[in-house]
């Protein structure tokens, strides 16, 4: 039986994959609640490791597009702690039941919310990034990309407050994603979820991906995107504090 079979995971990965699909296509984080979702379903480990073909196809695109503009001092730092937050990551995922990842994953998802509400703050007052602040963010977010592909929230903490151009920007994070998720196929091959299970599910659901990257294009410019963030800030929390509730009493009774 694969998992597409399954009409619970089926309904929630449509909806995971729509939404990683509208976050490149302009609705820049959506993709945040992909895990968290699908976590309502399967164990988090295996939600990320399912959609680990979808975000290497669309990286594969964005870093093709983007190649060109990046900051390769920002790319050297960051990734550098990137490496030492998959193989942290790594160890932890492989080592804690799915409950436990369950509860860390509905954290994330809320830290991702705060940081997106406080950006201009970030901007604005944190002190100019360093090497050691590079290495360090760089780590966490690798950490949280691997646990819950949430590596953005730290990631941002390293890159607002140096206001580079938009461009620039945009192609150091096409450039830094691509690195942190080709660093996850040794990572999910070593906690044992990069399987054809698995990886059947997730090319099953890139032409889905595809297709919903353009509706992001189309929705980007004929909606108000306050309004949509809005309320896929509320669907997140919802989702966060569900898979915290849910693990929260499964870890009590055991």
């Amino acid at each position: 039986m694969t998992l597409l079979a399954d009409p619970k995971f089926l309904l929630l990965a449509a909806i995971a994959t729509t939404f990683l699909g509208i976050s490149k296509g302009g609705f820049i984080g959506l993709g945040v609640i992909a895990v968290p979702l699908l976590s309502l379903a399967i164990p988090p480990q295996q939600a990320a490791a399912v959609l680990l073909p979808i975000l290497l196809t669309q990286d594969a695109v964005s870093v093709w597009i983007y190649h060109r503009d990046f900051s390769a001092w920002n790319l050297k730092v960051l990734v550098s702690g990137a490496m030492i937050g998959t193989v942290i990551a790594t160890l932890v995922a492989g080592s804690l039941s799915p409950d436990v990842v369950r509860f860390a994953v509905g954290c994330i998802a809320l830290l991702f919310i705060v940081t997106r509400l406080t950006a201009r703050w970030i901007e604005h007052h944190l002190p100019k990034p360093s090497a050691i602040s590079g290495v360090f963010w760089g780590m966490v977010a690798g950490f949280t990309s691997t646990i819950a592909n949430a590596g953005s929230p730290p990631y941002q903490m390293q890159m607002l407050p140096q206001r580079l151009p938009k461009m620039t920007f945009v192609g150091t994070t096409a450039l830094y994603f691509a690195a942190t998720n080709a660093m996850k196929i040794p990572s999910y091959l070593a906690i044992g979820q990069l399987t054809w299970l698995n990886i059947s599910a997730g090319l099953a659901l890139i032409p889905l991906a595809i297709a919903t990257n353009y509706l992001g294009v189309f929705l980007v410019r004929r909606v108000s995107m306050e309004a949509f963030y809005r309320i896929a800030y509320v669907l997140i929390a919802a989702i966060a504090l569900e898979l915290l509730r849910s693990s929260t009493m499964a870890l009590l009774h055991h």
